[in-house]
């Protein structure tokens, strides 16, 4: 079972899903750190990636889950994955991959734009991906936590989820 922690920049991805792979002991991948430089150059001049520029990021991001599917491995991701056809392409990864999307309103995650400093991700592009967003279908596997409480509550919430679907025990914060 594969979890990719999905959303707009600023929801929160990056940090709850490591929270989670720490507490779960579980292998986590960053999928900003697979995007082509050409990619971050563009994102990083506040020029919307197209689906073009995202295929062969998102075909290595399913190479990822797939390997860990082959060891046998449950792995957590974070991955904006806006759009159901790029989940599609994430899903090629493996038969059971769910998606947990961390949502808010726009001023809260404008808010957090704001305030983070040391990202390619400029806030302006932040309207972008919001028109570009496409919640979870019925027919998709997952769930959507809103990230305007507190990080621990949100934290706390997400590791249920992630243990429940796997079986285990929720361990203790720590």
């Amino acid at each position: 079972m594969h979890f990719v922690f999905m959303g707009v920049s600023g929801s929160g991805k990056s940090t709850v899903a490591l929270a989670v792979a720490e507490r779960l002991g579980l292998p986590y991948a960053e999928a900003d750190h697979f995007h082509p430089e050409a990619n971050i150059a563009k994102m990083s001049g506040g020029v919307p990636l197209t689906d073009e520029d995202r295929r062969p990021w998102l075909a290595a991001l399913a190479a990822w889950i797939a390997e860990h599917e082959r060891r046998g491995e449950a792995t957590l991701m974070a991955c904006s994955a806006l759009k159901r056809d790029y989940r599609d392409i994430l899903r090629t990864g493996a038969p059971d991959v769910r998606f947990i999307h961390l949502d808010a309103a726009r001023e809260v995650i404008a808010a957090r734009l704001r305030e983070r400093a040391g990202h390619f991700m400029p806030a302006g592009l932040l309207d972008s991906q919001q028109a570009t967003l496409q919640p979870l279908a019925d027919d998709e596997p997952g769930v959507r936590i809103d990230v305007a409480a507190s990080a621990d509550e949100v934290v706390a919430r997400a590791v249920r989820v992630v243990a429940e679907a796997l079986g285990r025990d929720v361990p203790a914060a720590g």
